[in-house]
């Protein structure tokens, strides 16, 4: 059966390695629920730190599912002795046992480098001695529950000490690692060519790998360079299905990792050339570098496939709020309205918000007098936001306001009073905005206007009780062509380079700022802030909670719409948590709105739209299905997987495509979408569903589909799609 056609049958598509290599059913088939059982086993041990009584500055850091052994020797350095993945017994760093014994051994690779004034410095030895000598190792406490290491390092030939952390996670088949760098010299010392995770890993011999990148979906040869859109890389052994995802946190397009050679090896890291990472290190002062992690899977083995493991690892570790947040229900009013609402428009609309059951009304830009100022536009709110705010809070919803960081007015009083803090470009001359508007400036988040931003938007939640911010506008670099980065002197960086990263920590700053006065708050750091169209990564997690990751068009029936905004979920759904993504710009009013209300469920909730358009009918519609989910969301645990059904690597008019959100006890939603087919029915595979017996429920139809085992849904089941509607949502309950 041909790539094509196997896809067509939609008996597959649970993940990408599926699509392109058949079903595990079929080849792997899993119906005992002894391995289950001993994956829940597992996950249920502790994390934990141990030193090796046995050999001196052994350390061996795991949980239930992965460990990996560490190790420092006088004249070998720090490196990685062994990269276990404990359900399987596969070591990463060995070579495949069917080599001769003396080939087996563990090859050593940097564990981390970098250059400091030029001088190349590795954890492991390069040379005949190492570049290291050990002061001593410190093991902590971590949340959630996990354990970490410190290892510190002082340099032989540089004024440099080298914090080394490795974390671990109860659960989590995950090893967490990043450095810190501290100089502890007289002098300025100059960073670059920073990789923070080296190892030679290796899930086969090189004929044998596979890869995925652009989140570890898209099949790419194993010599590659990952970059912006490459969060998450798959390597995959398809023989076994056992494999590894290497996640890179570093910030946008800071973000470089190397697959080193022919499936040699890899190589987390900052980038060197299209984005360089620079950074001068004062006398004492200490740069922490982003995080690197690498979680091993095997791909159809229960809650070992990544469909379950990465979603449960992301959205409890990496979510600003953790796996205990459920996602509000969000308007907005950017689509039909752009600029031209007013107090009028938004009073005619809260009321119908209200009743569909949204949770937070934001209004996008035009609410305020000018960029970088607080003021709001009187011609359009005569009576301020605060009608506006008792409006909303009366009816059990809350405001949320867009707000840009970086570009001001020409007219704001930051820009009087600070034109210095301007980004210049490589001309010299002040960089404006080409979007809104040419009078805009861009200001450099690695200045002191920082701060200013910071405070004006904490002042902008404390005064409106804003629950949600949506913050907006270019950056380090523009989503639609403009240059990056910053070329003036008398900022807080030496050059060019070091702006690139230097901008990229003044988001984190004014975020970290932000949480501080007001722990609550979401905040929304959308695609053009981050500079890239769509883009979403853990770097952005680590600095806000969500990320309005694109602008579909939607103001018709025949626009791009929710087919493409799905396309945009399925791709990052693997890699990323799916709810933080909040898809622009789903209009509730755009037919059909189930086909809306199905896409947006499968993300953070999010619809625009003119709602004074729909019928009473359709409010009422959209009233009891949203009080349907937000009922379900509270009472099961969505945030544990998600497998996308069908045709989904890219969804067209002449097949089904889908999605499962599931809970680890097997309940939650399976939604499928007929697009502009006349089927009546769809074959469903999950093969990795749990053991058990489930109850399901049509909430198009409130009628009863039927009973399933577990192990019929993980050898595939026929569904059917009601004939009046676009869409089919399931609810699976436990009978």
């Amino acid at each position: 059966m041909n790539r094509r056609s196997f896809l067509l049958t939609g008996t597959a598509g649970l993940a990408t390695f599926e699509s392109w290599f058949g079903s595990p059913v079929e080849r792997f088939p899993l119906q005992a629920n002894d391995d289950e059982n001993e994956i829940f086993r597992s996950a249920l041990e502790p994390a934990y730190i141990k030193n090796d009584p046995e050999q001196r500055w052994r350390w061996l850091i795991g949980n239930g599912l992965v460990e990996r052994v560490v190790r420092f020797s006088d004249h070998q350095g720090l490196y990685t002795e062994s990269w276990r993945h404990k359900l399987t017994g596969t070591d990463f760093l060995m070579r495949p046992a069917s080599l001769p014994q003396q080939n087996r051994e563990g090859r050593r690779a940097a564990e981390f480098v970098f250059q400091a004034d030029g001088a190349r410095l590795t954890g492991a030895a390069h040379g005949p001695s190492s570049d290291f000598t050990l002061i001593d190792a410190r093991i902590k406490s971590l949340e959630p529950k996990g354990k970490l290491l410190e290892v510190r390092l002082r340099a032989a030939k540089k004024p440099v000490d080298v914090s080394v952390f490795y974390a671990v996670y109860p659960g989590h088949p995950v090893i967490r690692k990043w450095i810190s760098i501290t100089n502890h010299g007289r002098k300025t010392l100059r960073l670059s060519h920073l990789a923070f995770e080296v190892l030679a890993l290796q899930v086969a011999l090189p004929a044998g790998q596979s890869l995925f990148a652009y989140y570890g979906v898209h099949p790419r040869e194993i010599f590659y360079t990952g970059r912006a859109e490459d969060a998450a890389i798959v390597t995959l052994n398809p023989q076994t299905r056992e494999g590894l995802v290497v996640m890179n946190e570093a910030p946008g397009w800071t973000k470089r990792t190397q697959m080193v050679n022919w499936g040699d090896g890899v190589s987390v890291m900052y980038d060197t050339d299209l984005f360089p990472f620079e950074k001068s290190l004062a006398a004492g002062e200490t740069f922490t570098t982003a995080k690197a992690g690498i979680a091993c899977f095997v791909y159809g083995r229960g809650m070992a496939d990544p469909r379950w493991s990465m979603s449960a690892y992301t959205s409890n570790v990496l979510m600003k709020k953790g796996a205990a947040y459920s996602p509000p229900w969000v308007f907005n009013t950017w689509e039909p309205f752009f600029q031209n609402y007013n107090e009028e428009i938004v009073n005619q609309l809260i009321p119908i918000a209200a009743e569909m059951g949204f949770d937070i009304f934001t209004l996008d830009t035009g609410w305020s007098e000018n960029y970088a100022e607080n003021e709001v536009n009187r011609l359009k709110f005569p009576h301020g936001l605060k009608p506006i705010q008792q409006n909303l809070e009366t009816r059990s919803m809350r405001l949320g306001l867009w707000e840009p960081l970086a570009v001001v007015s020409s007219e704001s009083s930051v820009y009087r009073e600070h034109p210095e803090w301007t980004i210049r470009q490589l001309d010299g001359q002040e960089r404006t905005a080409r979007f809104p508007g040419p009078s805009d400036r861009v200001m450099c988040l690695a200045s002191p206007y920082r701060e200013a931003a910071a405070q004006r938007i904490i002042e902008l939640i404390g005064t409106h009780h804003l629950a949600y911010v949506k913050i907006d506008l270019t950056t380090v670099f523009n989503a639609y062509g403009e240059a990056p980065g910053c070329y003036a002197r008398g900022h807080d960086h030496a050059n060019w380079a070091e702006s690139l990263n230097g901008i990229y920590e003044g988001i984190q700053y004014v975020c970290n700022r932000i949480y501080h006065e007001h722990p609550d708050v979401l905040l929304d750091l959308t695609f053009e802030l981050w500079g890239q169209k769509h883009i979403i990564d853990y770097g952005l997690l680590d600095s806000g909670d969500l990320d309005w990751m694109s602008n579909v068009d939607d103001s018709s029936a025949e626009s791009a719409g929710p087919r493409q905004a799905r396309t945009l979920l399925y791709h990052r759904s693997m890699a990323i948590p799916v709810e933080t993504m909040l898809i622009g710009n789903l209009r509730a009013t755009t037919p059909a709105i189930e086909e809306r209300f199905a896409t947006t469920i499968g993300s953070a909730p999010l619809l625009l739209g003119d709602l004074r358009q729909l019928l009473p009918e359709q409010v009422k519609w959209y009233a009891e299905k949203i009080r349907w989910f937000k009922t379900l969301r509270r009472e099961i645990a969505l945030n544990e997987s998600f497998f996308p059904l069908g045709d989904w690597l890219q969804p067209t008019p002449v097949s089904w495509d889908g999605f499962a959100r599931l809970s680890r006890q097997g309940e939650g939603i399976i939604v499928l979408f007929k697009n502009e087919t006349d089927l009546t029915s769809a074959s469903v595979q999950i093969p990795t569903y749990p053991s058990g017996e489930y109850q399901m429920k049509s909430v198009m139809t409130e009628n009863s589909v039927g009973r399933f085992s577990g192990a019929q849904l993980r050898r595939g089941v026929s569904l059917p799609l009601p004939k009046q509607f676009k869409v089919q949502i399931l609810e699976v309950r436990r009978s």
